[in-house]
């Protein structure tokens, strides 16, 4: 680990050292292109602070039912989100802590391009 904890082998590694192939290019472009919709973003964005619904999610975005639907079934479908039941009701929720990280620093680089606050290194 970089902190200079050793990793545990249950431990998964939060930094992959890796050489930008062909196919990770493509898959990292897939994340992206997921990403590149404002109401996907705002869902994923939600569902980095927990689990939520089709209802919770409809009534946060401001989307319709039918719209928020179709996109959680295009980020399921990519491996974005994970499901799970509870009676009838599909909870949705980030499949890892890559992509958590990955929307949370996208909107804090949002932030500071429409604020003006300077970057950090």
């Amino acid at each position: 680990m970089t902190d200079g904890t050793p990793a545990r082998d249950d431990q998964p590694s939060l930094h992959h050292p890796v050489t930008p192939e062909p196919d990770l290019l493509r898959a990292a472009t897939s994340t992206f292109a997921m990403l590149a919709d404002p109401t996907r973003l705002h869902m994923l964005w939600l569902l980095t602070n927990g689990e939520a619904d089709v209802t919770a999610l409809t009534d946060a975005v401001g989307a319709s039912r039918t719209a928020v639907s179709q996109h959680l079934a295009k980020l399921r479908f990519t491996g974005l989100v994970d499901t799970r039941k509870d009676g009838r009701r599909v909870i949705y929720r980030i499949r890892d802590g890559h992509l958590n990280r990955l929307i949370t620093e996208a909107l804090n680089h949002a932030d500071h391009q429409v604020t003006g606050e300077p970057g950090h290194s």
